[in-house]
């Protein structure tokens, strides 16, 4: 009876929200049981001037920091979105082991600690120092129920472990994380316990005293979490990355679109764009079945899609990303707020530039109508470059409901937050619409497309060698 009970909560979650059914066999294969997202970090070479960006622009707060004469670690909240940036060092003499003030760092010794490479060493806490040539994000750090336990069954499924089970300890805790690369480019992921842990954030961090009381929702930029990541990969590796994490994560395909290929994702192969998107989410688990996705309310979900583009329409931003960041990895992270409107017009009064469609888009046939349906005006949208998009897959009832009943989305790209072109922030505000806005793709990348080819000054047509030689994503 209870079995019955749960296919029916499944079959009814894979209906309205458009996942594919997990099967028994695969949760009792999965190796590592993910409970959320902690936080995301980002390696670069000049931390003040991010750190600038992200509290003067983009309105995060700076609330703990790590400084030690050879590494630099500052964290930033802007609701249950956490950004850490790390300085890339500028020697490679760090250990693993290590005293810090009242902090104690102990490595696992485990002697068969899957693949930890000695020659990657811990160079700052829950990460490694990627040593990487341009800014980067490199690490989706996830929030397990036991990572020994995450250690032992991923080790068994060719995991590469940069750092092996690590327990830290201050005066308000233990917290307990590892490691390990992924199979997308220079990405990893660090696996946290910290269940024992009364702290703020995490030891070894200093926390402000505005860090440890509540934040205040800020009314003008009210962004609540991260909302999905995007990766940029090769051509034709999209399989083996969802394959990757399905098997070790549990992850689950989410279609974009009702119509979606189940092989061939959602694509645009059209007017000049070339483009497959393929999203997939984590399920929540425990160790004694599943939980559904969305069942605590106060844990949003943070989906994660894979971008690749199709060689028909010539290079696109996907192939920039490559060349330009050198190798597959997160081309930008969307954030929720609940009013986009506002949050771009506070972030564009203190500075950052966001991509715009052609003007045409808002006074197109049916799109000014539809804007207007949503309750926004679009002049109003035009001002910094937002788009709408109604949910078609909504129920046909609803789409001639009042606007306050229709599902929609709006969205909005802010153009590259490092010197090179290939890392942005998106915004998006959801009004009941689950997927990533399939009508407004195309002017979005194209208005991406026309930044990157102004920059580069590259045409359209030219071919991307870099990108077919990238072998493994």
């Amino acid at each position: 009876m209870l079995i019955e009970y749960i296919d029916i909560l499944v079959n009814m979650y894979n209906h309205f929200f458009k996942t594919r059914p997990l099967s028994k066999r695969h949760t009792a294969n999965m190796a590592a049981y993910l409970s959320r997202l902690h936080h995301i970090s980002l390696h670069v070479s000049n931390a003040e001037k991010i750190a600038n960006d992200l509290v003067n622009k983009f309105k995060f707060n700076l609330f703990a920091t790590r400084l030690t004469d050879r590494s630099r670690q500052l964290a930033f909240r802007k609701g249950a979105a956490v950004f850490v940036v790390n300085e890339r060092p500028k020697q490679n003499s760090v250990r693993c082991n290590e005293e810090l003030q009242d902090i104690t760092v102990k490595c696992s010794q485990d002697p068969q600690a899957g693949k930890y490479s000695q020659n990657n060493p811990s160079k700052c806490l829950y990460d490694v120092s990627p040593n990487y040539p341009v800014d980067t994000v490199t690490n989706v750090c996830f929030e397990v129920e036991d990572v020994e336990r995450s250690f032992r069954a991923l080790r068994h499924g060719d995991c590469t472990f940069l750092v092996p089970p690590t327990t830290v300890e201050d005066d308000r805790g233990l917290v307990t994380f590892s490691v390990v690369k992924s199979i997308v480019g220079n990405v990893c992921h660090t696996l946290i316990d910290r269940t024992k842990y009364e702290g703020v954030f995490l030891p070894g961090f200093d926390v402000s005293e505005k860090g440890c009381s509540l934040e205040e929702e800020d009314v003008s930029c009210p962004i609540t979490h991260f909302d999905h990541i995007t990766y940029a990969c090769p051509r034709k590796t999209t399989h083996q990355v969802m394959r990757w994490y399905e098997k070790l994560f549990g992850f689950q395909r989410f279609f974009i679109d009702s119509n979606e290929d189940v092989d061939e994702g959602f694509v645009i192969n059209q007017e000049g764009i070339g483009l497959r998107l393929t999203a997939m989410e984590y399920w929540k688990c425990s160790k004694a079945g599943i939980i559904l996705p969305s069942v605590d309310k106060k844990e949003p979900d943070c989906k994660f899609v894979i971008a690749e583009s199709l060689p028909e329409q010539g290079r696109n931003q996907v192939d920039t990303f490559l060349e330009e960041h050198r190798a597959p990895g997160i081309q930008h992270i969307g954030l929720y707020t609940k009013n986009i409107v506002s949050t771009a017009h506070a972030m564009a009064e203190a500075g950052v530039q966001f991509f715009s469609p052609p003007p045409a888009y808002y006074t197109e046939v049916g799109k000014q109508q539809e804007i207007e349906e949503a309750g926004h005006n679009p002049q109003r949208l035009a001002q910094h470059g937002i788009l709408l998009d109604t949910d078609l897959q909504q129920h046909p009832i609803s789409q001639t409901a009042p606007s306050e009943n229709r599902r929609y989305l709006l969205q909005v790209f802010t153009k590259p937050i490092f010197a090179e072109d290939t890392f942005f922030l998106e915004l998006i505000e959801r009004k009941g619409a689950t997927g990533f806005g399939e009508g407004n793709i195309k002017a979005l990348w194209r208005s991406v497309q026309a930044y990157m080819e102004n920059e580069t000054g590259v045409s359209h047509g030219e071919g991307s060698p870099k990108t077919e030689q990238t072998a493994q994503c």
